[in-house]
């Protein structure tokens, strides 16, 4: 063969995968498709979520009953105690009696009404130094076992750790 030939059928083959590389690709997974994920954007790439614990402290809440002590349960209880005291007593002690189980109910309902009231008085203020070194403090319940130096994410008001 001659050099033109070659020459020639080597320009042909050169256009031709010169082409080919333009055209598109078939997906390499069978034509299945994969989820895509959103970008979000964020200034200068940090996610304003993201932070580490810097203090955890407990909060009392103020106690939302009567400080009196005629709170719901109390009442509540002085009433069914003064039922089942005017039930059992008889006679001239059914008076007394129905005093004595309204006292008694009273007392109870109220013990009731305390230990409630302790066992959700306290939350959580966890302060946190968010990526952009900017401080964020949230409220919750439950301090959901963190420390001093736990890297965390806020999700809808909530601090845990990720």
């Amino acid at each position: 063969m001659n050099t033109s030939t070659n020459l020639k059928s080597a320009a042909v083959l050169a256009v031709l995968l010169a082409l080919g590389a333009c055209g598109d690709m078939p997906p390499a997974n069978n034509g299945a498709s994969y989820p895509s994920y959103p970008q979000q954007n964020y200034p200068n790439g940090v996610n304003q979520n993201y932070g580490v614990v810097q203090s955890i402290e407990l909060v009392p809440l103020e106690s939302s009953g009567n400080s009196n002590g005629l709170g719901v349960g109390t009442l509540a209880g002085a009433v069914v105690g003064g039922i089942i005291g005017n039930q059992v007593g008889s006679g001239g002690a059914r008076p007394a009696a129905t005093v004595l189980g309204a006292a008694g109910g009273a007392y109870a309902g109220h013990q009731l009404e305390k230990r409630n009231q302790q066992q959700s008085s306290d939350e959580y203020k966890i302060t946190v130094r968010m990526r952009d070194n900017s401080y964020q403090s949230v409220i919750q319940t439950t301090s959901a076992d963190l420390r001093v130096g736990d890297r965390v994410v806020i999700d809808n008001g909530v601090a845990r750790r990720y």
